[in-house]
């Protein structure tokens, strides 16, 4: 097994489990482009909480 993929799936893991347990695991569009913005928008929110908590 490749170690950079295998440690780059983990990341990812991590990632969205954190993002469904701070804003929620639901997308609540119904549409794909609505479901796609929703998600970015969750990221941003993520990432821009994270920044303002760890300067």
């Amino acid at each position: 097994m490749d170690r950079d993929r295998y440690n780059r799936r983990s990341m990812n893991e991590t990632f969205f489990s954190s993002i469904k347990r701070t804003l929620g695991a639901a997308v609540r569009a119904r549409s794909w482009w609505l479901e796609f913005r929703e998600m970015l928008l969750k990221a941003t929110v993520y990432n821009l909480r994270r920044s303002v908590r760890y300067p």
